[in-house]
């Protein structure tokens, strides 16, 4: 047994499939199965069933699973940690950022962080919070841009701004003239949210308190993964919606038929922290990505260290 098949049987244990397992790992199909065959002759245990239609874990391979994935885990450590001895500020950085953040932020510092760190080479990856968890334990991300407190014992964070809430609604709208936007404001209007899948729908079903408040009939049933196709239909009149302050920014924002509002509720916000394995050796690096971000924020989020 070796760390090569271990990491056929790690990919084709995810990928459910030969051919793309073959593909993910640069050899043919017929190499591929024929190594998964050795390796389970080697271990004198069945790790997969194979049919005509799909390849399937067997109990005992979803057993042997997780501690082949550790072994691959610890030695990509070692690797990393020999680089980070040599250079911890050279090397890929493989960073993953939900999409109601990645679009507004990485433009901010990207070209910053590449003159001042040439030498790293940033590999990025847009997904919801759940996603990007299962990627970062699964050894696939080196860090996460996140607006979710975390509480597992084997993640740290780094926190990076305070990012308010910004309201937004239809030119031609009740609230258009009213100087302060209240919590008891928010609590009535027609509210659009993406779906459930991203962190942003329940923050923003908080700030308005209309966590149990049914949709309007009128609504429609949304299931937007978009920032940007919810705010067309606030532009076209549909209802209203909460966005982080950095979104304001986007020059998507102009000919949408949208006003951008600023709130009277202390707690409207979301804070974002750079979240990453505490035994990922290259800590340096990620401070230095920290900084960076922290340096050229706009004056609408606040700075935390």
């Amino acid at each position: 047994m070796n760390l090569r098949d271990l990491n056929y049987f790690v990919t084709l244990a995810k990928t459910r499939h030969f051919g793309k397992a073959a593909q993910l790992c640069y050899v043919s199909q017929p190499t591929l199965s024929g190594q998964i065959k050795k390796l389970e002759e080697e271990l004198g245990v069945v790790l997969f069933e194979r049919t005509h239609r799909s390849v399937m874990l067997t109990r005992i391979g979803e057993q042997i699973l997780p501690h082949a994935q550790a072994m691959l885990a610890e030695t990509n450590s070692i690797q990393v940690l020999a680089q980070a001895h040599q250079d911890p500020l050279s090397g890929e950085l493989r960073i993953g950022m939900i999409p109601t953040l990645s679009p507004y932020l990485i433009p901010l510092v990207l070209m910053p962080l590449y003159h001042q760190y040439p030498q790293i080479k940033l590999v990025l990856r847009e997904a919801v919070t759940e996603s990007l968890l299962r990627c970062l334990y699964d050894n696939e991300l080196d860090t996460l841009l996140l607006a979710t407190p975390m509480s597992d014992s084997d993640l740290e964070t780094l926190p990076l701004f305070r990012e308010p809430f910004w309201f937004v609604h239809p030119r031609k709208h009740p609230l258009y003239t009213k100087d302060e936007i209240t919590r008891e404001d928010l609590s009535n209007v027609d509210l659009l949210l993406l779906s459930d899948a991203h962190c942003l729908t329940p923050q923003v079903r908080a700030v308005c308190a209309q966590e149990l408040r049914p949709p309007p009939a009128h609504l429609p049933d949304l299931r937007t993964e978009s920032l940007e196709t919810l705010l067309q239909l606030v532009g076209a009149g549909l209802g209203c919606t909460l966005v982080p302050a950095l979104a304001v920014r986007g020059a998507w924002m102009t000919d949408t038929g949208v006003i951008a509002r600023q709130l009277a509720i202390s707690e409207a916000y979301r804070e974002v922290s750079l979240v990453f394995r505490r035994s990922f050796p290259r800590r340096l690096a990620l401070e230095a990505f920290a900084a960076v971000v922290r340096r050229h924020l706009p004056n609408t989020v606040q700075t935390l260290k």
